[in-house]
């Protein structure tokens, strides 16, 4: 795995840091193919059960690295960008049977935004920011952000941030439904990291499962989604995780899940 990608698996959280902080942690491919990497190795260990994704240094992601798009002799042009770089990261976030979390410590721009936002979860330092900046430079949005954002905060709202590229700042995130919740700096990072570890004690299956209906009610009708509700829970209550729970509230004791 490359050094722009770091990993490293506490309490059952995969902890993934993008690591190029004098770049503000921008993609360039070989970060991006590092990325699909490691959330991969999340996806296939049965050690970790939640995954937590932050950035190194002042930014979280300032989105892609333009200084690789400029290369006239190494520019592996947007059709390459995103077909084996964004879109594939946003597919596994998604696709992942197990809870993400973004822990978004500064600015987060442009792909770096969206990637946050396509989270299960996002939760932000009171300092952190989020940008659509493609307009400024001519560009659309991508990484998932045309089809997130406006599930997020409504047509109206998305449709103006991404034309005019304004900043929001954590707080008014929060507001707008954009983003979780958001912390002080001093709690920032024990209260995200708090967060996966609780989400990984958790019945990681059902969570899955949970997962995969929200994913699915995207597309589905009602009458698909009560459908595929009512599979999916007949199936949870045949879990390891579901006869823990309802022994440990009969028994009045804290449940002891294993996401089996």
């Amino acid at each position: 795995m490359s050094d722009s990608i770091l990993y490293e698996v506490k309490n059952n959280v995969a902890h993934i840091s993008l690591n190029r902080p004098k770049a503000f942690n921008s993609f360039n491919r070989k970060m991006s193919l590092a990325f699909q990497e490691a959330l991969k190795k999340a996806g296939s260990s049965k050690e970790v059960r939640a995954v937590y994704l932050s950035g190194k240094g002042k930014a979280f992601c300032a989105g892609q690295d333009l200084k690789e798009v400029l290369d006239q002799e190494n520019n592996p042009g947007f059709k390459k960008i995103l077909d084996e770089g964004y879109n594939p990261i946003i597919k596994l976030i998604r696709g992942l049977q197990k809870p993400v979390i973004s822990a978004v410590n500064g600015v987060a721009a442009g792909a770096g935004a969206n990637i946050a936002l396509a989270c299960d979860i996002c939760v932000a330092n009171e300092k952190a920011s989020f940008i659509q900046a493609f307009s400024k430079i001519g560009l659309v949005p991508d990484s998932g952000g045309t089809f997130f954002l406006p599930r997020l905060i409504g047509f109206q709202k998305a449709s103006a941030l991404m034309m005019l590229g304004d900043n929001v700042n954590a707080k008014e995130a929060e507001r707008i439904g954009m983003i979780y919740t958001y912390f002080s700096e001093e709690e920032f990072v024990d209260k995200s990291i708090a967060l996966a570890e609780k989400l990984a004690q958790m019945p990681t299956k059902a969570l899955a499962q949970t997962k995969e209906l929200i994913n699915q009610s995207y597309q589905n009708s009602l009458e698909e989604q009560l459908n595929l509700e009512g599979k999916e829970q007949i199936q949870a209550a045949q879990s390891e995780d579901y006869n823990e729970g309802v022994n440990a509230f009969v028994e009045k004791r804290k449940p002891k899940f294993r996401g089996e």
